[in-house]
């Protein structure tokens, strides 16, 4: 027996001996490929598929985003996150960052590849929208089928168009002379459902999408026609599909939820329910009798609920039409879920305070749902997003206790008053008051508040955005608490990046509505975080 075991240790170490050979001396010139790959897509969700190497390994995928460049000292690339697999593919976001990811193969012994060459996303990039429904022969549409595509940066609005056959050329940014049968840009989110019975005479049509700005100039060109088969015999749908598409993988939600959905053609009135469990009714059309919460709105696609969500567990929600009376539209939708992370077991590092440009959104259209409209989003290291759209500065103050203190974060970003700026009646010492306030509530209990300062209004463009009109001092009142958030211990001073040419108002390049920085606005203003590591408070 002593034998057997002897010979078996000999064979075994024989065998490591034999692939910390072929790894360190790289017999199998393995360090000289260049690991390449193509995101495939299916049902919108995309995955990173690459070639299998011939020699048994796993894969390590780091991911990075590109940042802005207008950051002195930044790196091209900053990490993100590093996954592991044994399979020559991984899951990744289809949301329109500019994610980049790194392959390296792993031996026992080590990496016996180099890091690939930075591989994009195409969704960041993209000159036209990405369809994500297709309807082929085989699994044709009925005559009001949901058009879904992947969202551009920054887009206010789409414009579908559809057509008896293909266009006279694909791309563009004009409607085809030829074939075009109709077209709406009243579409505020990434997806429509069409209404196609005027059409029931033919077998086969055509769409084709394209992204809208503020003024409905074109953002990029129309996506190449995709055809569309219809069934006529086909039950049409009859629920609204929670906006779910896009989303940024692994990355924290703000504790105030944001539930958006693709609405109905011709509905105007929604109601939202959130669960701790699934419903008891898959579909159907009364409310759930566990439901926690539950709200309507109507004309829109998103409800902001008014709740913050801070405790650990899964969430479930689904939307519903309503008519003028109240009744279910069709059914509930199918069940959407968020999870809500337990606390770590050290003290959290950091959270960030603030009004809407914290919480999220741009681009007038895209809600906080959308984290890549997120400035924690692209922060490299973990912040929970502690904003509440439509603060002022007074209101933040008031939800200290309740939002803040529970989480007890060593240090917390604080970021409100624009729309006290904005306001008529509300004086800069209000807002100073009421940040020096947030000040000595942090410091009473150890938490470091760190101010960044407010940013600059473009007041033309809020009004073409909101309909609303800004307080003729803004500026004044906007100098005068920065130059407070200056004066103290712990700040970080993010306006000067914010100007446009002529140095008077927020850059409509960054800011489409005026008022919230969009995606490259968002990524600057973690970048500069970034580079002020030095005023955060390090954990014991």
């Amino acid at each position: 027996m002593k034998h057997y075991f002897f010979f078996t240790a000999i064979i075994f170490l024989a065998v490591l001996g034999c692939i910390f050979t072929v790894e360190k001396t790289d017999l199998l010139n393995l360090r000289k490929i260049d690991i390449t790959a193509e995101v495939h897509e299916s049902g919108g969700n995309s995955t990173l598929i690459w070639e299998r190497l011939p020699y048994p390994c796993y894969y390590r995928i780091d991911t990075y985003i590109k940042t802005t460049g207008t950051v002195t000292g930044e790196p091209i690339y900053e990490h993100v996150k590093s996954e592991f697999t044994t399979m020559p593919s991984c899951t990744v976001s289809s949301a329109p960052i500019p994610f980049y990811y790194r392959i390296t193969a792993y031996g026992m012994f080590g990496a016996v590849t180099p890091p690939s060459s930075p591989i994009p996303t195409p969704y960041f990039m993209t000159k036209s929208p990405i369809p994500i429904s297709h309807y082929t022969e085989e699994q044709p549409a009925s005559l009001m089928p949901f058009l879904v595509w992947h969202s551009i940066p920054n887009a206010v609005l789409y414009e579908v168009e559809i057509l008896s056959a293909p266009p006279s050329k694909e791309g563009g940014t004009e409607l085809s002379p030829t074939n075009h049968l109709t077209s709406t840009q009243n579409i505020f989110t990434n997806g429509w459902q069409a209404d196609l019975r005027p059409y029931e005479t033919h077998e086969k049509l055509y769409w084709r999408v394209r992204a809208l700005g503020l003024k409905h100039e074109p953002i990029g060109e129309f996506s190449v026609a995709e055809p569309l088969y219809l069934d006529k015999s086909a039950e049409f749908p009859n629920r609204p599909i929670p906006n779910t598409y896009d989303l940024v993988l692994n990355f924290h939600q703000p504790i105030y939820p944001v539930y958006q959905w693709i609405p109905l053609n011709g509905v105007t009135h929604y109601e939202v329910e959130l669960l701790t469990e699934p419903p008891t009714q898959k579909h159907g059309t009364k409310p759930d009798p566990k439901r926690v919460w539950a709200q309507t709105i109507s004309a829109t696609n998103a409800i902001y609920d008014e709740y913050a969500r801070p405790y650990a567990g899964k969430y479930y929600w689904r939307v519903r039409g309503l008519d003028t009376q109240g009744n279910t539209v069709g059914t509930w939708s199918d069940l959407a879920s968020f999870t809500v992370d337990a606390p770590p077991e050290n003290r959290l590092y950091a959270a960030a305070l603030g009004d809407s440009i914290t919480h999220g959104g741009g681009a007038i259209s895209s809600s906080p749902a959308f984290l890549e409209y997120s400035y924690t989003t692209y922060l490299p290291f973990a912040c929970l997003n502690l904003g509440r759209s439509g603060d002022t500065a007074h209101t933040t103050l008031e939800r200290f206790e309740q939002d803040v203190l529970p989480l007890h974060p060593a240090n917390l970003l604080i970021l409100t008053g624009s729309n006290s700026l904005r306001a008529t009646g509300i004086t800069a010492q209000d807002i100073i008051d009421d940040l020096n306030e947030l000040q000595k509530k942090c410091l009473a209990h150890d938490i470091r508040p760190i101010f960044l300062t407010l940013l600059p209004l473009n007041p033309e463009r809020i009004s073409l955005a909101f309909h609303s009109e800004t307080d003729l001092s803004w500026r004044w009142k906007m100098t005068a608490v920065n130059m407070w958030i200056r004066s103290q211990d712990f700040c970080i001073d993010i306006e000067p990046y914010f100007y446009d040419a002529q140095k008077q108002i927020l850059d409509p390049r960054l800011s489409t509505d005026g008022l919230h920085p969009d995606i490259d606005g968002k990524r600057m203003m973690a970048e500069i975080i970034n580079q002020h590591r030095n005023v955060f408070q390090e954990l014991p």
